[in-house]
């Protein structure tokens, strides 16, 4: 039976996408309760900015307060396991950043926690919702971009450029011992195995620190929370983790891939690219253009598609709110990915197969960091599968 009561969520996380989350849910339509934040200060800040009427103390109060359905954990990646599993443990569904956990045995040991929970535990992997993405998924499974012979793009920022750009993520100890590939590859990783239908089965990777060593600033300001490092009293701290990535892919079927990720790449802000090649026809689609997709014909002139509801299938239709010529963009999805979760919440079916990103995405994502970080190690091809 559904349940049409309102849910209401709680978000854990103040920083960069804390906000997005909470912006996210109420376009949806999700009564949002509060935030927590790592201080009482940041929680009571962030709490007066957003608009919502609490600000919790600590991760107990969150939990014990029973009207809350739902906890959003978007708190730095070595968080994300103690939480979510006292959030499930607690009774209450969970939607978690990326990647899920630090390692492939917590993210193994969440997946058997959600299960054995009952509740719903999804993974953040919001560029599926692009109205594009999603028709792009559909043209494959629809028979119309063909054989998949291979696909090939990344992920490319610039907010690590200089060497005193910084932030948490830099750090092994906070964010994992891989970072572009764990923080954006793992995003374009989920989304063409979406979009291809199927899973990769084999990795070999070459990975790349540009700076061995960064300049921390003494008072805690970081790159991408908005505010300057400029003029800033600084303390230099090791780095390992890696600036630049790049993985040749093996697919199921015997399709092939590469990605290539960067977070130092001069002019580039946030440009996720990937491009199928089929036997029937080639798409490409860019996250900076993300109105638009190519299609691409050897024997006929290609296409440019807009993003119109009036031109695509039923399953992108759902999550393209906007008449064709009024672009939807990142924020949107976010949105679009909530209304599947809580939809799937409300109509109560637990035995219905999802169709958002759950725990058991998020974890095979884990294993193909680990087989990222192996390959790239030992220097050659590791079996995804042989991790588990």
């Amino acid at each position: 039976m559904a349940d049409n009561r309102q849910l209401t969520a709680a978000v854990i996380g103040t920083g960069f996408i804390g906000p997005v989350h909470v912006e996210g849910l109420i376009r949806a339509g999700v009564n949002v309760a509060g935030v927590l934040g790592s201080t009482e200060e940041k929680s009571r800040l962030a709490a007066d900015q957003l608009g919502l009427r609490r600000a919790f103390a600590s991760i107990d109060e969150l939990l014990a307060d029973e009207d809350i359905d739902v906890v959003h954990i978007t708190s730095p990646n070595r968080h994300h396991f103690e939480q979510s599993v006292r959030t499930l443990q607690a009774g209450k569904h969970v939607l978690c950043e990326k990647p899920l956990a630090m390692n492939s045995k917590e993210s193994a040991d969440l997946l058997r926690v959600a299960n054995e929970s009952g509740r719903i535990a999804a993974v953040n992997y919001n560029v599926r919702y692009y109205p594009l993405c999603l028709e792009a998924a559909d043209k494959v499974r629809r028979g119309e971009v063909g054989e998949m012979f291979h696909v090939t793009g990344g992920y490319v920022q610039d907010w690590l450029f200089h060497e005193t750009d910084f932030n948490w993520r830099v750090l092994a100890e906070d964010g994992g011992e891989l970072r572009a590939v764990a923080d954006i590859g793992t995003h374009w990783l989920d989304l063409v195995q979406f979009i291809a239908d199927r899973k990769v089965t084999a990795v070999c990777a070459d990975l790349q620190t540009v700076f061995g060593q960064r300049q921390r600033p003494v008072g805690g300001v970081e790159t991408f929370s908005g505010k300057t490092n400029a003029a800033q009293e600084t303390v230099p701290v090791d780095v390992t983790t890696e600036d630049f990535g790049c993985v040749m892919l093996k697919f199921e079927g015997g399709g092939r891939g590469m990605m290539s990720v960067s977070q130092v790449s001069a002019g580039r802000k946030n440009c996720l690219r990937f491009e199928v090649a089929g036997s029937k026809q080639a798409l490409e689609w860019c996250s900076e253009r993300p109105n638009e997709m190519w299609i691409g014909h050897r024997d006929k002139p290609n296409e440019t598609v807009l993003r119109d509801p009036a031109l695509m299938g039923n399953r992108a239709n759902q999550h393209a709110d906007y008449p064709g010529g009024h672009n939807q963009g990142f924020p949107d999805t976010f949105k679009q990915l909530f209304r599947d979760f809580y939809g799937y919440i409300a109509a109560g079916d637990f035995t219905a197969e999802p169709t958002f990103p759950t725990f058991a995405d998020g974890h095979r994502e884990i294993l193909l960091c680990e087989a990222i970080l192996e390959s790239h190690r030992e220097q050659k091809w590791v079996e995804v599968d042989s991790l588990k």
